[in-house]
């Protein structure tokens, strides 16, 4: 495999923008490997790889760390696992846009343990915010930014598929 590739790992199993990952792969020649704990769905390309993993409760995000590296992206709306993609030197994307870096993402770890906390005790009972039409829009440009800003620093060698 080309050390200057750009790879985007997706952790898939609640991923609401798979088909836009595919679109931005697709016109920036990048591999996409689709990893998840059960069969889904994919489009057949060669640039396209589903990765089945076991049902452990962290299989998926284990794949992913254990191969995501600087030149790298990591799309996840899971915290730990942006957190280990971060300090892989990998760019972590989440759904809605979101840039997870090494200068945000100990407070979003912090806050992520304070609200499981706050749930846990029973004093707050509401969810993340439904994904809207401008999450979407702000993932696809942030996915854009970073696929040029890899280019731009020497990554983004052909899929060697």
């Amino acid at each position: 495999m080309d050390p200057t590739q750009i790879r985007i790992f997706v952790d898939a199993d609640a991923c609401p923008v798979k088909p836009e990952i595919y679109r931005v792969a697709e016109r920036h020649g990048t591999q996409v490997f689709v990893v998840a704990n059960s069969m889904m769905a994919i489009p057949r390309a060669p640039w396209i790889e589903r990765v089945i993993v076991g049902d452990g409760p962290d299989a998926a995000d284990d794949w992913i760390a254990e191969r995501a590296v600087r030149g790298d992206i990591v799309v996840t709306a899971d915290i730990p696992l942006a957190a280990r993609g971060v300090k892989a030197g990998a760019d972590v994307i989440g759904p809605t846009g979101r840039v997870f870096s090494e200068a945000s993402i100990g407070m979003t770890l912090a806050s992520r343990d304070l609200m499981d906390d706050l749930r846990s005790a029973g004093m707050i009972t509401g969810g993340p915010k439904p994904f809207a039409p401008r999450d979407r829009s702000a993932f696809l440009s942030a996915l854009d930014l970073a696929i040029v800003r890899l280019k731009r620093a020497g990554f983004g060698g052909s899929p060697s598929v």
